[in-house]
């Protein structure tokens, strides 16, 4: 079924940092090629962090000092240029300049370090993300509801509640981000400045179509190219989307809206099902779900139920 064509490609040099747009890109088990390779640390807390939490991060921006060869990764990362909100550049190359800058953005002793190996997960640890933090990250009041984080799998939000990034990328949850025009048009219909830029998507979809659809996609299989997607869970937004960031000013009724029409998503995350080359323009297609027995789908949907309270349950008797 198409869905549309590829309207806009983006990868992410620095976590939390403004990126880079793409004509094309290869894309791999663990994402598009050089996307978040590169990380805040707050050294007292011996932490990754994120512009959820330090939203100063969101003035700079960054970029390759070269197109990155195949095959950099967990260890062998290319070097950057961060590009501070005065203006000026600093490059990754200058560690002992690049971490008096971040310190003095974020008011905090920082660093910016590189994707460490694979073996090395202690490297990927962030913030302990106790209610009070999430609270904090998402913009929330101590009346308003926490977001349902119950759509993740299990090992997921075991390994989220330990590590600020999946081992092997810096990224918040999953490899790639997808995001339509439909969606933009919609959520800007109740207000708000709906700039795909607030988003940080990876792949941004044009098609026909009107409404949430990409939240239609889920378990399904999304096509670009040579490229395959399976579908994971939609995107939960916290508190960057409503934040300044270069080139935007700060917009409160961004997450307000979220919250009262689209339960604070928007968006899909997506596992990389089939590595291959994604280009704009690309047409994009969907393939659903392979159709399930009655029964098998009862229980599948029971199990599921099941799983997300047990999810909620324990979240509510968390600290």
């Amino acid at each position: 079924m198409s869905v549309g064509t590829v309207a806009g490609l983006w990868r992410y040099p620095v976590k939390s940092m403004g990126g880079e747009a793409l004509s094309g890109s290869a894309v791999d088990q663990r994402a598009l090629h050089a996307d978040r390779m590169w990380a805040v640390r707050e050294l007292d807390a011996n932490a990754i962090t994120t512009a959820r939490r330090i939203p100063q991060l969101l003035g700079c921006s960054a970029r390759y000092v070269d197109e990155p060869p195949a095959g950099v990764g967990p260890g062998d990362v290319a070097h950057v240029v961060v590009t501070f909100p005065d203006g000026t550049e600093v490059s990754s190359t200058d560690a002992e300049q690049m971490g008096a800058r971040l310190t003095e953005l974020t008011g905090r002793r920082a660093a910016l370090v590189s994707l460490p190996p694979t073996n090395q997960k202690s490297a990927y640890r962030g913030v302990l993300m106790t209610k009070r933090e999430i609270r904090r990250q998402w913009a929330l009041s101590d009346d308003d509801p926490l977001p349902d984080f119950s759509g993740f799998p299990i090992g997921k939000i075991a390994r989220l509640a330990v590590f600020a990034a999946p081992v092997g990328i810096f990224a918040d949850a999953y490899p790639v981000h997808v995001l339509t025009t439909s969606s933009l048009r919609t959520m800007a219909g109740h207000g708000g400045d709906f700039d795909v830029r607030r988003f940080r998507p990876n792949i941004l979809i044009d098609g026909q179509e009107e409404g949430m659809v990409e939240q239609t996609w889920l378990g399904g299989t999304l096509r670009a190219g040579d490229l395959g997607l399976s579908i994971e869970i939609p995107t939960i937004r916290c508190s960057v989307p409503m934040r300044e960031q270069s080139g935007l000013s700060a917009d409160p009724i961004v997450p307000r809206a979220l919250s009262a029409h689209a339960d604070r998503c928007l968006g899909v995350y997506a596992d990389v099902a089939e590595a291959g080359t994604v280009q704009v323009g690309d047409a994009v297609t969907f393939e659903p779900p392979e159709e399930q027995g009655s029964i098998r789908a009862s229980v599948d949907r029971l199990a599921d139920r099941l799983r997300r309270n047990a999810i909620r349950a324990g979240s509510r008797l968390s600290p």
